[in-house]
């Protein structure tokens, strides 16, 4: 669905007061980061209904810009103190991924799946990538799109309250960070921060659109040029709207293949997260890193999301950005040897995946 506007303006119209609703109910109820986990647990169950809660292309890359300039105004110089570290952070996540397909992989043969769709359906993220190598094969990809979405709501319907005990509850979440500034300093953070995020889109790396602004953001933030806080009038809404494309992922899914498939999502997303959090405890031990801002950056999958979770929580968002990427960018250039070792034709008659396009989350913002 490209363009600002949706073709069904009723259901995008239902869509939006649902998310809204759903913002609004867990604001009330106290949970963290109410703004995002409300439509995200509401739209999914919308979306799982029959309700088309797509979201229109360009108003989704709107919405990533401002995460992105939300996100970047939480880094601060600390940073620059501890980006020595990261390519041996890098290299131990990596080693943590690689271990999480491996124990995926041996779970889901446990219960029979042929060994394609175990090895897709095992790897953490970067949906797109995966759903094209898996068409070269014989996997079975009506599984591995609903493994991953499901995997992905649970994700982020998990991460987010278990940081939230750790550290400390409600007092933790922010949607402004930043000192009040003049008109020119918001010109020149959004004006600046637009030519990167273009950049970044341009660049086709994975999310392109948020990672452009947010490094501008920090930029001009750690500069001091244009310290000023993203105003919340726009940063709720599209916390909301990001809740809204995380549940659109369900869009097109059989609601009996989805519940038929919830044992095996639950077994995966244990296992990864399982796993993920040994490397991330390692990562802790062996450099001294925050708890937290390891923990989101280890998780398997969902760049956007977390990186929007890093800034919520007072976390490093330049850190949890960049271990995402360097993820998806090992995966993607992965995902062709792989099918080619896995070579054989696709089933003639297997129904073809849920277009993996449509939620931007952990594939690029426009969708590659």
């Amino acid at each position: 669905m490209t363009g600002f506007l949706p073709k069904n303006g009723g259901a995008f119209a239902a869509t939006l007061a649902l998310g809204a609703a759903g913002g609004g109910a867990a604001a009330a109820a106290g949970l963290p980061v109410a703004w995002l986990l409300g439509p995200v647990f509401v739209v999914s169950a919308a979306t799982l209904a029959g309700l088309d809660t797509r979201m229109p292309d360009r108003l989704r890359d709107l919405v990533f810009f401002i995460l992105g300039l939300q996100a970047g105004s939480g880094v601060t110089p600390d940073v620059l103190d501890q980006i020595a570290l990261w390519p041996l952070s890098f290299a131990v996540q990596m080693i943590g991924v690689l271990f999480v397909i491996a124990a995926t992989y041996g779970f889901l043969r446990l219960l029979s799946w042929d060994r394609q769709t175990a090895l897709f359906s095992a790897i953490p993220g970067a949906l797109s990538f995966v759903i094209a190598a898996a068409s070269q094969t014989r996997a079975d990809m009506t599984r591995i799109t609903v493994l991953q979405s499901v995997r992905l709501l649970l994700l982020i319907g998990a991460l987010a309250p278990a940081l939230a005990f750790v550290e400390g509850g409600e007092g933790t979440v922010t949607v402004a960070r930043g000192h009040a500034g003049t008109p020119g300093q918001y010109a020149i953070l959004f004006g600046v921060s637009a030519l990167a995020a273009l950049l970044g889109h341009r660049s086709r790396l994975p999310g392109g659109m948020m990672l452009g602004a947010l490094l501008s953001s920090a930029a001009l933030h750690v500069t001091e040029i244009a310290p000023v806080p993203i105003p919340p009038f726009l940063a709720v809404p599209s916390l909301v709207l990001l809740g809204i494309t995380i549940g659109a992922r369900l869009q097109g899914l059989d609601r009996r293949g989805v519940v038929a498939l919830i044992p095996a999502s639950l077994g995966s997303f244990a296992i990864g997260l399982t796993v993920a959090g040994l490397s991330a405890a390692v990562a802790v031990l062996l450099l001294s890193l925050a708890p937290a801002k390891v923990a989101l950056a280890y998780a398997p999958g969902a760049l956007e999301a977390l990186t929007v979770l890093a800034f919520q929580f007072g976390q490093d968002p330049a850190y949890v950005a960049a271990h995402h990427v360097v993820r998806f960018m090992a995966l993607a250039l992965t995902m062709p040897f792989l099918a080619r070792s896995l070579g054989a034709p696709p089933v003639a008659d297997q129904p073809p995946a849920p277009p993996a396009s449509d939620s931007g989350i952990d594939i690029g913002e426009d969708g590659r």
